[in-house]
C-alpha cells in the first residue's frame, strides 16, 4: 500500500507540475510577444525621430532660401527706389507722354474729325425721308368715331 500511495503522490505531483509548467509557458510566450512589440515600437519611435529631424532640417533650409530671396528683393526695391528718385530729381523739361511723330498724327486725326463733323452737318437735311407721307392719315385724330354694334 505504501507503493500505491507513492505512485499516487507521484502522479499527483506530475499533474501539478504539468499545470504549473503550462501556466508559466503561457506567460513566457506572452512575455516574448510583449518584448517583440516593445522592439517594434522602439524602432518606429527612432524612425519617427529621424523623420522629424529631417523635416526640421528641410524646413530650416527652406527658411534660409526664403531669407536670401527676401533680402535680394529688398535690395532690388532699394535700387529701384534710388533710380526713381534720381529720375524725378533731374531738372529735365516736361517730358511728353507721346513722341513727336505720334503727336503729329494725333493732331492730324483731330483736324480730320473736325472736318468730318462739318461735312456731316452740311449733309443734314430738314426734309423727311422718302418713305414718310406728307399728309396726316387721321389715325390719331381726336374726332369721335362711331361705334357699330352688332
Amino acid at each position: 500500500m505504501v507503493i500505491v500511495y507513492g505512485i499516487l503522490i507521484f502522479l499527483l505531483g506530475a499533474l501539478i507540475g504539468a499545470a504549473g509548467y503550462k501556466a508559466l509557458s503561457i506567460s513566457a510566450t506572452e512575455q516574448k510577444q510583449l518584448n517583440e512589440k516593445v522592439k517594434e515600437n522602439e524602432e518606429a519611435l527612432s524612425q519617427y525621430k529621424l523623420d522629424v529631424a529631417k523635416h526640421l532640417d528641410d524646413s530650416a533650409k527652406l527658411l534660409e532660401q526664403m531669407n536670401t530671396t527676401c533680402q535680394a528683393a529688398m535690395k532690388q526695391m532699394e535700387e529701384s527706389t534710388k533710380l526713381l528718385n534720381k529720375a524725378t530729381e533731374d531738372d529735365k523739361p516736361d517730358m511728353p507722354f507721346f513722341d513727336q511723330e505720334t503727336q503729329e498724327h494725333l493732331a492730324k486725326s483731330i483736324t480730320l474729325q473736325d472736318s468730318n463733323k462739318n461735312k456731316i452737318q452740311e449733309v443734314t437735311n430738314t426734309e423727311p425721308p422718302l418713305d414718310y407721307s406728307n399728309k396726316a392719315s387721321g389715325l390719331f385724330d381726336d374726332s369721335k368715331q362711331s361705334v357699330t354694334k352688332s
